[in-house]
C-alpha cells in the first residue's frame, strides 16, 4: 500500500484539486469521500494511485483548519480558502462599488477572525476615486477614537499603470503571509495577482491544462507563491456578485462590525436589536455626520437593518 503523505492544496475546481506537496512538485488529487472535501489552503494528507494507474493521487484527509472563508446563500455553500492570514477585499473607482456587498464581505471576515484590508482601484480616475474615497471614510477612520477594537487598512491604488509603486505599497502588508484577494468582477483582480506574480498566467495555463478545466478558470481558485521561499502566499478567488452570509444568525451581526460593537454593551437591554429600542446605545451613535468620534455611519446602520431582516428571514 503505498504510504500518506502531507501536502498543500493550492488550486480547485469542481471536486478535484491540486496538491503540492513539501518539494514543490504538483499532483491532481480526487478527494475519497466526502470528508476529505478540501479547499485551497488546506493542508491535507494524500496518497498516490497504484503503480501502472496514472500519476494522480487521492486525499485521504483534510488536517485541521486554522480557519475557513466561505460565503453562503439560500441553495449552497462556497468556500473560499482555508488558513488564511488576511483577506484583501478589492474594490473600484468604476465600476461604482456596492457599500453593501463589502460590507458582506468584512463581516464575513469578522465572523471568521481573519483580518481584513481595503484596496481601492483606479486612483488615476481623478474625479470618481475622489467620490468612492469619500464613501470610505467610515472604514478609513474606524477605531480611531480608541473605542472600536481595530480598524480597516485602506489602500489607494492604480493597476492600469506601471503598477511598482502599488507593488512596493502592497508587499510589505503581504509578506511572509497567506492572503485571499477578494472581489467583485472588473475590480482588477487579475491586473493585481499578475502584478504581484509574474508568472501567474503560466501557473494558470498550466493547472487548467491539467484539470482539463481551461474554459472554467474563472471560476476556479487558485493560490500562487509570490516568493521563491514558498512564505508568502496570494490566493485568487472567482469574482462575485453577491455574498450571503446565511450561515450567521441576527445576533452576530453587531459584533462582527467594529463600529457597532463599540457601543452594543451600553444598551439598555442585553438582547437590544440596535433597531428601535429605547436605551440603545447604537442608535445613539448613528447620525449623518460620521465623522463625529465614535459616530456609527447612516449607511452602514442602515445596510445592518437590512441584513437583520434578511437573517432573521431565513431563520426556519
Amino acid at each position: 500500500m503505498n504510504a500518506e503523505h502531507e501536502g498543500l492544496v493550492v488550486a480547485s475546481h469542481g471536486r478535484h484539486c491540486v496538491v503540492e506537496t513539501a518539494d514543490g512538485e504538483r499532483r491532481i488529487c480526487h478527494p475519497r469521500g466526502k470528508k476529505s472535501q478540501a479547499v485551497v489552503g488546506d493542508r491535507v494528507r494524500w496518497r498516490a494511485a497504484a503503480p501502472g494507474q496514472g500519476d494522480e493521487g487521492t486525499i485521504e484527509q483534510v488536517l485541521a483548519r486554522r480557519n475557513l472563508f466561505y460565503r453562503q446563500d439560500e441553495v449552497r455553500t462556497k468556500s473560499f480558502a482555508a488558513n488564511l492570514d488576511q483577506v484583501l477585499v478589492l474594490i473600484a473607482a468604476e465600476p461604482v462599488f456596492s457599500e453593501s456587498q463589502l460590507v458582506r464581505a468584512l463581516i464575513a471576515c469578522e465572523a471568521a477572525h481573519i483580518p481584513a484590508l481595503i484596496a481601492l482601484n483606479k486612483s488615476d480616475l481623478v474625479e470618481p476615486f475622489a467620490r468612492a474615497w469619500e464613501r470610505l471614510w467610515p472604514y478609513r477612520h474606524m477605531g480611531g477614537d480608541g473605542q472600536a477594537a481595530h480598524h480597516y487598512g485602506v489602500l489607494p491604488l492604480s493597476l492600469t499603470q506601471s503598477g511598482d509603486v502599488d507593488r512596493e505599497a502592497l508587499l510589505p502588508l503581504l509578506q511572509g503571509k497567506t492572503t485571499l484577494v477578494l472581489g467583485p468582477s472588473g475590480a482588477g483582480k487579475s491586473t493585481l495577482v499578475n502584478l504581484l506574480v509574474p508568472q501567474a498566467k503560466a501557473q494558470t495555463g498550466e493547472i487548467s491544462q491539467a484539470l482539463n478545466s481551461g474554459r472554467h478558470t474563472t471560476t476556479s481558485t487558485q493560490l500562487y507563491w509570490i516568493d521563491d521561499e514558498r512564505r508568502t502566499a496570494l490566493i485568487d478567488s472567482p469574482g462575485f456578485q453577491e455574498f450571503g452570509l446565511r450561515h450567521l444568525v441576527p445576533s452576530d451581526l453587531a459584533r462582527c462590525m467594529p463600529d457597532i460593537a463599540a457601543h452594543a454593551g451600553e444598551c439598555r437591554f442585553y438582547n437590544c436589536t440596535h433597531l428601535h429600542e429605547p436605551g440603545c446605545a447604537v442608535l445613539a451613535h448613528v447620525g449623518s455626520d460620521a465623522r463625529t468620534p465614535g459616530a456609527i455611519s447612516a449607511q452602514r446602520h442602515r445596510i445592518y437593518g437590512e441584513l437583520f431582516d434578511e437573517l432573521s428571514q431565513s431563520r426556519y
